[in-house]
């Protein structure tokens, strides 16, 4: 029975220094030419050439030198190949407005819900679940349940730049862009060769890993034809454990033990009153040891140490206790207590991956060309949890383990048993080691013509993904095993099994109950350091045989744009307009084998199947109000087949007051709808723990216990959108003495109601 609460990751992750060494064989053409301009800082301008026209992600609209009113940001190529980062996300992640996003290293206690290995993109802490991933303009197939797409299974070395847009943009893009939109821009005008081999390794000599890539691109049929391909190549070393000087802090937020809710009474308290939490250094768990910890009762504090040689039990000793509250001590022996446990967390993950994109293309005329595209990648990941830690088991007197002098204890205390936490030194920790497997396909045509005296652009795609994901994990051990298992007597002459006197055997098998007999049970020595064997390692775990689910989730995608940067002329300028349509129909389907459905540490998998389909439109316009002074609106109207119709919008200004100077300002509303493990997760139980208060007979707490509990999280198809009200005011500085300088300064405000999510165990 495990006390650690599963997913919540208590460990700090280094920040991986990557040295690289860039060998490059370049055989090039015109690859520069019309690539988009990229602000320094934190803005996007449309510094292009006289008369071209862009479309920048804050907007549907496809425009010469346009700023909409909400923040972008862009990383560009030249920028993503200075850093030469081992991986795209960590080098988004590095933006301000990205916080709290998961990654391959710190997701690792994501278990149970598939999500270990998943690099997301988080805008503004509002969860990657409200971030809205796009890849060259068009939505990706999800990596999990969740909706979250995996942005290394992007193809990185195709990427061109990356268009940030910090702020509402449903009205524009859709669900899920209720924080803002990130947008990975395809490189379509590559000409020529590219080979690029970056070793990488950190400053403590550990996650070495090595990428390899190449990216190709020409010109057929008179420059009407264009065939790009690229492929990448990623190994990484895992580093399984924390040797940081930084994991030897003992710095964390508690529970304080010496808080009372009596001393805070509103009168007449009968104590001084004291903070609720403390915040700092010298705390630990209090509730084990490597080898166990006797946790309540007369030998309160008793640990159990390594193994003697000369007997084959534990060696003991009484550790210094501090005060203590659930599962955490002040003081006291706790760096001792909690030695096998701190540092346990995988530090680096190992990974494997592999992708390849291909996109021909072929212009009729100015008014119609067509595309084809695929692209596979390939993820496969492995890391570990920290170290799984049990409490409240229960070890009866006759243990055959149990040391002779706790023995003469307990029956000078008239004890039948003894209630310890264990740190399960001798067994590893739990881990994962996913797989996933991304294919996606799109056909589509674009091109401009002129009508009725205007411009026109347009586009059209339908799009099919396929995520195929293996989930399994690791070091995950069967309950009942376990419990059987930890019961370990000698056996006594003539007993029911017909084992040998003076073996040690589960009691399940010499007990007067046939029925629970397992002659394949093999006794595990949980007191004491170093006296579990291989043969009781692979029992507990199923001879091998771990939880494994197979998931996969299909998106079908099928668009139209069309726009005109010049609809009629106002008194300031011409009047822009874009509108389109949309059809999205997202499935998640899987497979489980039933013995993996319960009694596990971590996943007790079962599949998780559904479907729903979004029918969309939009329109958007650009307005010039005076000189320098646009009104950029935007509305979309979204049909669910789940939860029915809802509507989006978005109002904004930019006000150029000066060459120097721009003003922006936006009011939007933005939906996120339930995604498919929100709407139908089959029921998922995991073991977890919470801190009870304990309270006395006038209902005031006087104390906190830590119980533990199996908990179950599963969809609902009652759910209905969440609705984000936001706003934000900013002023960018573009100095004419420092070219293609930009400094932005925003302020925003949002206002999420009807959030859905899970209620946290302590909650």
């Amino acid at each position: 029975m495990t006390v650690k609460k599963e997913g919540q990751n208590t460990s700090r992750f280094a920040v991986k220094f990557r040295r690289s060494i860039l060998l490059s064989v370049s055989i090039l053409g015109s690859v520069a030419a019309a690539q988009p301009a990229f602000a320094q800082g934190d803005e996007a301008q449309a510094d292009v050439e006289a008369g071209e026209s862009i479309v920048i992600t804050g907007s549907r609209i496809v425009r010469n030198g346009f700023d909409a009113p909400t923040p972008v940001s862009v990383i560009s190529s030249a920028e993503i190949a200075a850093e030469a980062p081992a991986n795209i996300a960590d080098f988004v992640n590095t933006l301000p407005s990205v916080r709290g996003s998961s990654t391959a290293a710190n997701s690792s206690g994501s278990l149970s819900n598939g999500l270990a290995g998943i690099a997301s993109v988080n805008l503004r802490a509002l969860g990657p679940i409200r971030t809205l991933v796009l890849f060259d303009g068009q939505r990706s197939v999800a990596s999990a349940a969740n909706g979250v797409v995996d942005v290394n299974t992007i193809p990185q070395v195709l990427i061109d730049r990356v268009e940030v847009v910090t702020g509402g943009a449903s009205s524009a893009y859709g669900s899920d862009a209720v924080s803002g939109v990130v947008n990975f821009i395809l490189n379509r005008k590559l000409e020529g060769l590219r080979f690029n081999y970056e070793p990488g390794v950190t400053t403590y000599r550990d996650g070495i890993n090595d990428k390899l890539s190449f990216a190709g691109g020409f010109k057929f049929g008179d420059d009407r034809g264009h065939f790009l391909v690229g492929g990448e190549y990623f190994k990484q070393q895992g580093t399984f454990s924390i040797d940081r000087p930084w994991a030897d802090v003992n710095y964390y937020q508690i529970d304080n033990p010496a808080y009372s809710a009596v001393g805070c009474a509103d009168s007449n308290p009968a104590t001084a009153c004291v903070p609720a939490r403390l915040v700092g250094y010298g705390y630990g768990q209090g509730n084990l040891a490597p080898g166990g910890l006797v946790t309540s009762g007369p030998l309160y504090g008793t640990y159990f140490g390594t193994i003697n040689p000369a007997t084959g039990k534990a060696t003991t000793g009484n550790a210094v206790m501090g005060p203590v509250s659930g599962m955490w001590m002040v003081g006291g022996d706790n760096q001792f207590l909690d030695s096998n446990h701190k540092s346990s967390n995988t530090l680096v993950p190992e990974e494997e991956r592999y992708s390849a994109l291909g996109r021909l293309s072929w212009s009729f005329s100015p008014a119609l060309e067509l595309f084809g595209q695929v692209s596979y990648s390939n993820y496969k990941g492995r890391s570990f949890y920290i170290q799984s830690v049990s409490n409240g088991v229960v070890i009866q007197r006759d243990n055959a383990y149990l040391p002779t002098n706790i023995v003469q204890q307990m029956t000078t205390l008239n004890l039948t048993n003894i209630s310890i936490g264990t740190g399960n030194a001798g067994i590893a920790p739990g881990g994962n080691a996913n797989e996933r497997e991304v294919q996606r396909y799109v056909v589509g045509a674009n091109g401009g013509f002129d009508m009725l005296g205007t411009s026109w652009n347009w586009d059209a795609y339908y799009q099919k993904g396929v995520t195929t994901v293996r989930e399994l994990l690791t070091n995950t051990w069967n309950v009942a095993r376990m419990t059987k298992a930890t019961d370990a007597v000698v056996a006594q002459a003539g007993n029911v099994g017909g084992y040998a006197a003076g073996t040690i055997v589960c009691r399940v098998n010499v007990d007067a109950n046939p029925a629970n007999d397992d002659r394949a049970c093999v006794p595990i020595n949980r007191l004491g350091v170093g006296g579990i064997t291989d043969a009781a390692i692979n029992y507990i775990m199923n001879d091998g045989n771990q939880p494994l689910r197979m998931q996969t989730f299909k998106q079908d995608v099928a668009a139209f744009n069309l726009s005109t940067p010049k609809l009629f002329d106002l008194w300031a300028g011409p009047v822009s307009l874009a509108f389109g349509g949309e059809y999205r129909k997202e499935a998640i389907n899987g497979s489980v084998d039933p013995q993996f459905n319960s009694g596990w540490l971590y996943g007790n998998y079962l599949v998780t199947t559904g479907s729903y389909n979004v029918k969309e439109a939009y329109l958007e316009t650009i307005v010039p109000l005076a000189k320098g002074l646009d009104f950029n609106g935007a509305f979309r109207l979204t049909d669910y087949s789940t939860s029915g119709t809802v509507e989006t919008y978005k109002a904004g200004l930019t006000w150029q007051i000066m060459p120097d100077i721009r003003l922006r300002g936006t009011y939007s509303r933005d939906i996120r709808a339930p995604n498919l493990s929100e709407l139908y997760a089959a029921p998922i139980g995991r073991t977890n723990t919470v801190n009870v208060p304990i309270l006395n007979g006038a209902g005031q707490q006087t104390g906190v216990r830590s119980d533990e509990f199996v908990e179950q999280t599963l969809g609902n198809t009652a759910l209905k959108p969440e609705v984000a009200k936001s706003y934000g005011l900013g002023v960018v500085f573009t100095p004419s003495f420092l070219p293609r300088f930009a400094a932005p300064i925003d302020y925003y405000n949002v206002d999420l109601s009807g959030a859905v999510g899970s209620v946290g165990a302590q909650t």
